[in-house]
């Protein structure tokens, strides 16, 4: 059986393996094939009679599907799989896999990390320490950017899933209380420093507002002029989850009007960013390059996961199927 890896770099940049594939597959791994359709004559020329494809941001559009009758199965090195086109895919009788659970304590990490940094702006301080700021100072300490204290103050989280409890967790024990929006309600997730309530009231009440929810038709563009008119006037605003919940341009205006006093971002909605988003010059504006994934640890939890469905596919127990 034939595998091809088609944009393996962001999983393995060299320090995790290949060898559980290679020992179930013949294999040929690509870093990088293409980002867009434009690559569509690439993309089948590589993929050429493999039976096994993995995917990250590669995409398998039906055209291309068409262009390669020996596929079987498509494993999305991802949990969103919207690279694919499922139903061509299911159509032709290829399996398509996802990974559903990999990252959820690094992203919650990075959630919290990117708070933090709103609220200390700690590599800015260094870095002017490192200039001579604090050598030339006439005072024995100082600071370029409010402190803040989180003790005290509510975070909101929209999207209470794996991710936003795991966050909530966090932002509780730094003494926060949490505000959680979901269609889906646990309740007995609630106690004294956690309830669910409705949207409205998170944006009116919430110090600190971080997105965790999927990207549907539903939560494109949730935060936009008019919810970002209902926040709360210096709150912040923290995406670890898919750029597109955000409309960029209006968060823009807010930061720039100090209607909102920062943003901490991990993903746009192009990416990589474009050079005319205008959150890059946007005032009080973090911006990273996707990587709450990324930690090594999460990284490989990633690479077993998905080389255990391609093992169940092989066995004939297909797991993590997303067009069946």
């Amino acid at each position: 059986m034939k595998a091809v890896v088609l944009d393996g770099y962001t999983l393995n940049p060299g320090d995790l393996s290949w060898k559980a594939l290679e020992a179930m597959c013949e294999t040929t791994a690509y870093d990088r094939t293409a980002y867009d359709i434009s690559g569509l004559d690439l993309i089948i020329e590589r993929v050429g009679d493999a039976e096994v494809v993995f995917t990250n941001k590669t995409p398998l559009t039906a055209e291309a599907l068409k262009a390669m009758p020996n596929l079987k199965f498509i494993g999305v090195l991802a949990t969103g799989y919207n690279v694919v086109d499922v139903d061509a895919a299911k159509a032709q009788g290829i399996v398509v896999t996802n990974i559903p659970t990999y990252g959820t304590d690094a992203v919650a990490q990075m959630a919290i990390a990117l708070l933090m940094e709103m609220c200390h702006h700690a590599g800015a301080h260094s870095d002017a320490v490192k200039k001579g700021d604090w050598t030339n100072n006439v005072d024995w300490c100082f600071w370029n950017y409010p402190l803040i204290e989180l003790a005290g103050k509510t975070m909101g989280i929209i999207g209470f899933g794996r991710i936003g409890q795991a966050t909530a967790r966090i932002a509780q024990a730094l003494g926060m209380k949490v505000l959680a929006f979901d269609s889906y309600q646990i309740k007995e997730l609630e106690s004294v420093t956690l309830k669910y309530v409705e949207l409205d009231e998170l944006l009116a009440q919430s110090d600190v507002i971080s997105l965790h929810c999927p990207l549907f038709e539903s939560t494109k563009g949730i935060i936009n002029k008019e919810s970002l008119a209902k926040m709360k006037p210096g709150a912040m605003l923290i995406n670890t989850s898919r750029g597109p919940l955000v409309v960029e341009a209006d968060l823009a205006e807010a930061l720039n009007s100090g209607k909102i006093a920062g943003a901490a971002l991990d993903v746009v909605s192009s990416e990589p960013i474009k050079a005319d988003n205008p959150l890059l010059i946007a005032k009080n504006c973090i911006i990273t390059p996707h990587i709450s994934w990324a930690p090594k640890e999460s990284r490989q939890r990633l690479m077993d996961i998905a080389m255990d469905n391609l093992s169940h596919f092989i066995n004939g127990k297909p797991i993590n199927v997303v067009n069946k």
